[in-house]
């Protein structure tokens, strides 16, 4: 029935068994001091038998605390957390998935008092620290440091996070890069430090592949948009990035009524997706409440991505992939889009994600791994 959803792909050298997968979602389940805990072995226990090919697993710092964007995301910048990564990727593939981890420097929305960026922008009230020139080289280091550090793990991919907002992406923003050195002014020189971060990435892991998450439009007056990133797709594709996980919007755009409304609509962000996709070769993943298996195949057939993220989709209902297949799509549990974003609100608060669409024995039960 769905044919192009459930058929192979081949990314990064390796084989996945259908073109579904789950980027990245925080949720808050690792624990104090973003370590391994048993509820996020527990949640992607639940990801990777859900039939998706890929799990990605979120938001991994490459240096804490100043990278970090809560006391509770996740460590890979040590090796005092390598035998809890090793447990995740283990997990991850023991039941079924490709394992992938993304690695992040959450910049001017680290959970600090003296956050840093590219340049001092007004985040939120809160103006963060310019990076100095040989900081920006120790920190590109670091993301080195956390590849190689997943790739020990057993994990089989890496994707380096240029999304929401975070570092990579703050370099490349016309918004939040204001500076005048080698890094600063045109989009070469805006998107030279991801770059040298891709570079230093593949240089310290070797034959191993990278992703790259993209974000293709901030959704606001004065920042990135699809010109500039189309732009940036193509010299990534050159540079041998294994795939590229588009999304669109900030931190400061999420709550825009507008963009709370667009992001309502089942989809909506395969339009960026297709942008980026046209002229390159190299496989685009898509995301954004994509609910329905027609939606997903129609998106695959028109040849508008190459593969489906599902991120809230399958964690409300990791049976997601299997009730599409077996044409049992009126028993799938939706993410309702009108539930005021209950999940998002508990991870405000500081507190673990729970679906109010989940059973009650559900929510008992994994609230009873949370530490």
């Amino acid at each position: 029935m769905y044919s192009h959803l459930f058929s192979p792909l081949t990314v990064g050298g390796i084989q996945l068994t259908n073109r579904i997968a789950m980027p990245p979602l925080y949720l808050g389940y690792a624990s104090e001091g973003g370590t391994v805990s048993s509820l996020l072995l527990e949640h992607y226990r639940n990801m990777a038998a859900s039939g998706a090919a890929m799990i990605t697993v979120e938001n991994a710092t490459v240096d804490h605390p100043q990278g970090s964007g809560s006391n509770r995301t996740l460590r890979a910048d040590t090796d005092d957390n390598l035998d809890g990564l090793t447990k995740l990727a283990k997990t991850i593939k023991k039941n079924g998935a490709v394992a992938c981890i993304q690695i992040n420097h959450a910049g001017r929305f680290a959970g600090i008092e003296d956050p840093v960026a590219p340049s001092k922008v007004d985040t939120f009230g809160k103006t963060p620290r310019a990076l100095s020139g040989s900081e920006i080289g120790k920190i590109r280091d670091k993301f080195a440091d956390a590849a190689l550090r997943a790739k020990r793990a057993g994990f089989d991919m890496v994707e380096l996070h240029g999304g929401t907002g975070y570092l990579l992406s703050e370099f490349i923003s016309p918004k939040t890069n204001l500076r005048t050195d080698d890094y600063g002014g045109p989009l070469e020189n805006r998107i030279r430090f991801p770059l040298e971060v891709l570079e230093a990435v593949k240089s310290q892991v070797g034959i191993f592949p990278v992703g790259y998450r993209l974000l293709a439009d901030e959704w606001l007056p004065d920042g990135l948009h699809l010109e500039e990133s189309k732009t940036f797709a193509d010299v990534l594709e050159r540079t041998g990035v294994a795939y590229i996980s588009v999304m669109g919007g900030t931190y400061e755009s999420f709550s825009l009524p507008e963009i709370i409304q667009k992001s309502k609509s089942e989809g909506y962000m395969v339009d960026l997706a297709e942008e980026i996709k046209k002229g390159l070769s190299v496989p685009i993943i898509t995301a954004g409440r994509i609910a329905t298996g027609n939606v997903a195949e129609k998106t695959l057939a028109e040849d508008k991505a190459d593969i489906i993220g599902l991120a809230r989709v399958l964690w409300v209902d990791p049976e997601w992939p299997q009730k599409v297949k077996e044409g049992r799509e009126n028993e799938i549990i939706h993410c309702d889009p009108d539930c005021e974003d209950v999940c998002m609100q508990l991870l405000m608060q500081g507190k673990p994600a729970f679906c109010p669409q989940w059973s009650t024995e559900k929510t008992k039960k994994l609230k009873e791994l949370y530490k």
